[in-house]
C-alpha cells in the first residue's frame, strides 16, 4: 500500500492506495499523515482499516499531490554518499558521514514548481531515497534497531543552489540546500516493510527528458541502517522527521552538464516508490 496526502496546498487531506490501485480516504483514521501519525502506529491502524473494509473508494482524479508526510520536524541530510559522487565534487569518500540540513519548509509536493532563487545560475538536481521515521531514535547500538526506526520510504529530490552552497556560503551548505521549494518530496510513503531490501533499489533523474542520473542505492557508502544509528548518536530522530540519503553521480556540479533554468523540467525515480516531475519558475 502506498500512503498519500492530496488537495492543494495547506488543504491537504490523507489517502491510502491499495494494492489493486483503489484509493480510499483515510480521514477516518487521521487527520492528516504525520509524526504523530506514525508515531500512534497509524500504518497498522491503516491495515486494520483497510482489511474490514471500513475505508471509503475515494475520486482522487485531477487532485494535486502533496507531500506524503505533514510538517517534519526535522530535513536531516547526507552529502557525499556515494562515491561516484564524491570524486566528480572534487572530494574524497567521506570516513563519517557528512551531514547538513535544509529547513523543513522546503519539502513541497513531487510535482510542485521548483522556484529558481533570484540571481542563480547554478541550481542543481539530486535524486535521493528519502527515510521516513517512525519512532524516536536515540543511542541506536544495531542496524536492526535503526530499521526498526524506519516508518517508510519515499523520493527527494535534494535541489540545490552550488554557488551558495560553495563559494559564498564559508562552506555552510545549507544556504544553497533551504531555498523555498528545494525539496520536493513524494508521490507517496511507501511503508518500510514493503520495501524488501532499501540498499538494491534503482534510482533515475532527468532533465527535459535527458537522463542525468542512473544509479543504485547498492553504492552508498553509508547504508539506511548505517546512517540512522549513527545519526542517533548526536542527535534524536523523531517520528515524521526526513532524513534525505545521498546522490549518486549525474549533476551539474560535474561540469558535464548545463545548470537548470526556468523553463526545464526534472524528473527523479526510485524503483518501488514511483516518479515525481518539476518544473522551473523564476522566484
Amino acid at each position: 500500500m502506498e500512503l498519500l496526502r492530496l488537495g492543494a496546498v495547506g488543504e491537504e487531506r490523507p489517502y491510502v492506495r491499495a494494492t489493486d490501485g483503489t484509493v480510499y480516504d483515510l480521514s477516518s483514521v487521521t487527520a492528516d499523515i504525520d509524526g504523530a501519525f506514525l508515531a500512534s502506529d497509524g500504518i497498522a491502524r491503516t491495515r486494520t482499516a483497510l482489511a474490514d473494509g471500513s475505508l471509503p473508494v475515494a475520486s482522487v482524479e485531477g487532485l494535486r499531490v502533496g507531500a506524503p508526510i505533514a510538517k517534519p520536524g526535522a530535513v536531516v541530510c547526507i552529502g557525499l554518499n556515494y562515491a561516484a559522487h564524491a570524486a566528480e565534487s572534487g572530494a574524497e569518500p567521506p570516513k563519517n558521514p557528512v551531514l547538513f540540513y535544509k529547513h523543513p519548509n522546503t519539502v513541497v509536493g513531487p510535482n510542485d514548481d521548483i522556484l529558481v532563487p533570484r540571481g542563480s545560475t547554478k541550481t542543481d538536481w539530486e535524486v535521493e531515497l528519502a527515510v521516513v521515521i517512525g519512532k524516536t531514535a536515540r543511542y541506536l547500538t544495531t542496524d536492526e534497531e535503526a530499521l526498526a526506526c524506519v516508518a517508510g520510504y519515499t523520493i527527494s529530490n535534494d535541489v540545490s543552489e552550488r554557488a551558495l552552497q560553495l563559494e559564498v556560503s564559508g562552506g555552510q551548505w545549507s544556504k544553497g540546500k533551504s531555498c523555498e521549494t528545494f525539496n520536493p518530496l513524494g508521490p507517496s510513503l511507501v511503508p518500510a516493510d514493503e520495501i524488501s531490501d532499501p540498499q538494491d533499489l534503482a534510482l533515475k533523474s532527468w532533465v527535459n527528458g535527458e537522463p542525468r542520473q542512473d544509479s543504485n542505492t547498492r553504492d552508498m557508502i553509508f547504508s539506511v541502517a548505517a546512517l540512522i544509528r549513527d545519526l542517533s548518536q548526536y542527535m534524536t530522530l523523531d517520528p515524521g522527521d526526513i532524513v534525505n540519503t545521498g546522490t549518486p553521480e549525474g549533476v551539474a556540479l560535474s561540469g558535464r552538464f548545463p545548470y537548470l533554468s526556468a523553463g526545464d523540467t526534472v524528473e527523479c525515480e526510485i524503483q518501488g516508490l514511483g516518479k515525481q516531475s518539476q518544473t522551473l519558475t523564476q522566484a
